[in-house]
C-alpha cells in the first residue's frame, strides 16, 4: 500500500486533529506510520479509515480501552462479534442512565422555574430549593433505594 499522505491531509480526511493523531500513535491506537527521509510521517487510506473509526467511537463516548478492543476486533474480522456487542450494550446502558438523570434534572429545573413568583429573592423558589436539598425532588429520587 502506498503511503504518502502528510499528517495535515490525514487530519483533514479523518476529522482528527494532527496533535490527536500523534497522541493515538503514542498510545498505540494507530500504528506508527513510515517516515520520509526528512522525518515526516506519511499515512495511507487504511490509516485514515482507522482514524475515522476512532473519531466516530469517541463521538459515541467509548473509552480509549474500549476502542482499543474494538480496533483489535476489527483487525481480526473472522472472529465473533460478541465482545463488540457487549461493549456497545454497556455503552447503551450508560447513555440510558445519563438520559434518565438529565430528564430528572430537567424536570426539577422546570419545577423550580415554574414555581418562581418573580418577586423578591427572599421568596424565590429557585434560591429556596437550591438552599435546601430536602426540597429538591431530584435529590430525593437519587437517594431512593
Amino acid at each position: 500500500m502506498i503511503h504518502g499522505m502528510a499528517i495535515g491531509k490525514a487530519s483533514a480526511s479523518s476529522g482528527v486533529k494532527s496533535t490527536t493523531i500523534r497522541y493515538y500513535e503514542d498510545i498505540g491506537l494507530l500504528p506508527s506510520p513510515p517516515r520520509t527521509d526528512g522525518g515526516r510521517r506519511t499515512y495511507d487510506r487504511k490509516d485514515v479509515e482507522r482514524l475515522t473509526f476512532i473519531r466516530h467511537s469517541r463521538e459515541l463516548g467509548f473509552e480509549i480501552e474500549q476502542i482499543r478492543t474494538l480496533l483489535a476486533l476489527q483487525d481480526h474480522p473472522d472472529q465473533s462479534c460478541a465482545d463488540a456487542d457487549t461493549i456497545a450494550k454497556a455503552r447503551l446502558v450508560e447513555i440510558k442512565a445519563k438520559i434518565a438523570s438529565l430528564t430528572a434534572l430537567q424536570a426539577e429545573l422546570e419545577r423550580m422555574v415554574d414555581g418562581c413568583s418573580h418577586g423578591r429573592v427572599e421568596t424565590c423558589k429557585v434560591i429556596d430549593i437550591l438552599a435546601d436539598h430536602g426540597k429538591c425532588e431530584h435529590h430525593q429520587d437519587s437517594r431512593a433505594p
